[in-house]
């Protein structure tokens, strides 16, 4: 039998661009600023894709179309080269590093070789990240797709196992407690889907895009729209529990962070919000001086979030004020991934940069 925690976020690991398959953003690590640049690494192109750290790797795919492993002083240890660019971010499950590209193809990978163990062609891009769910004996892997379709694939062998399908193009990575499939589309519904038989429960219309990726707490779905609209989503009830609007009407690309009382995310109107988990009210809001397309992670007592001005900000959670920022200097979209006293993040420039804490 596998738990949700067997794969999720430790001191040493984390395995996918939100840390865990729920995708709530939050580490347990020890990590306190001020942050230093320990190194950086360029490669090959401009980079969409977020990292991960697992058994002392990183792993990350570029623009260029390589998909990268490094150790953790960054130096390169095996590479890829698929057919076309890498916007997806990885993830890793079991000893297995798998990831998307925009020519539709899924590989996985053996983490410490990079040996190919398949290859599954999705027919359509994939741009979000890929994640996974266990109905306690066998993990399936979950792939969103330009083909309107969200992918359940077999770790061990690549096969599909079932294919759900949507109205329009699914961006973003879907979010699972093993049980329900949360997954927000280009069709403007979030869909929630039986995980075991890949049937629809219910879909939410929200009525306009969902560029991102939704996050699960406590049997609620948190995501953002394109036409700056963030939504509290009752999945026991299949309704919308609590709505904000944007008056600016500018797009939420980023992906909520979610812990017992907090939801906060970055907007394209360069700034950070934080509501109230229950209520929706806006207990704080943070000014940055670029757009935000890079996910926040929550600490204990405090959210780092990248952005386009090029800062990397550290923000007390309580009452959303300004602890210290470090000035990377070249526009950020990628999530960070964080382990303890260690923090990497990649840029617009193709440089990957690793930071430690004090």
């Amino acid at each position: 039998m596998f738990s949700i925690e067997l794969f999720s976020q430790t001191a040493t690991s984390w395995p996918n661009y939100r840390g865990t398959n729920i995708l709530n953003g939050i580490t347990h690590c020890t990590f306190e600023s001020p942050i230093k640049q320990s190194w950086s690494v360029k490669l090959g192109d401009e980079i969409k894709s977020s990292p991960i750290i697992c058994e002392g790797m990183i792993y990350i795919g570029s623009m260029d179309g390589t998909f990268y492993a490094l150790d953790l002083t960054g130096k390169i240890v095996w590479k890829y080269k698929a057919e076309s660019s890498i916007e997806a971010s990885p993830i890793f499950i079991k000893k297995t590093v798998i990831i998307g590209c925009s020519s539709g193809l899924v590989y996985a990978f053996d983490y410490k070789t990079g040996a190919l163990k398949w290859k599954y062609n999705a027919d359509a891009q994939v741009l979000g990240a890929a994640n996974w769910f266990t109905d306690g004996n066998k993990i399936q892997i979950l792939v969103p797709c330009y083909d309107y379709c969200l992918h359940s694939l077999s770790l061990e062998t690549g096969k599909l196992n079932w294919k759900y399908k949507t109205d329009n193009y699914l961006n973003g990575s879907s979010a699972t407690d093993n049980k329900i499939i949360v997954a927000g589309g280009c069709d403007s519904y979030l869909h929630l889907i039986n995980a075991k038989t890949g049937k629809e429960t219910a879909k939410v219309s929200l009525g306009t895009y969902i560029a991102e990726s939704p996050a699960m707490s406590d049997n609620l779905a948190f995501v953002g729209d394109y036409d700056g609209n963030f939504f509290c989503i009752d999945i026991t009830k299949k309704s919308i529990k609590w709505k904000f609007t944007n008056p600016k009407i500018i797009p939420f690309l980023s992906s909520p962070a979610v812990d017992n009382e907090h939801v906060i995310i970055g907007s394209n109107d360069k700034k950070v919000y934080c509501f109230d988990k229950q209520t929706g009210k806006i207990l704080w809001t943070y000014q940055t001086y670029g757009k935000i397309d890079s996910s926040p992670v929550l600490f204990k007592d405090k959210v780092v979030i990248c952005s386009g001005d090029g800062l990397i900000h550290f923000i007390s959670l309580d009452k959303g004020m300004k602890i210290y920022s470090y000035e990377v200097g070249v526009s950020i979209k990628s999530s960070p991934a964080i382990i303890d006293n260690l923090l990497v993040v990649a840029c617009k420039d193709g440089r990957i940069y690793a930071f430690k804490g004090k």
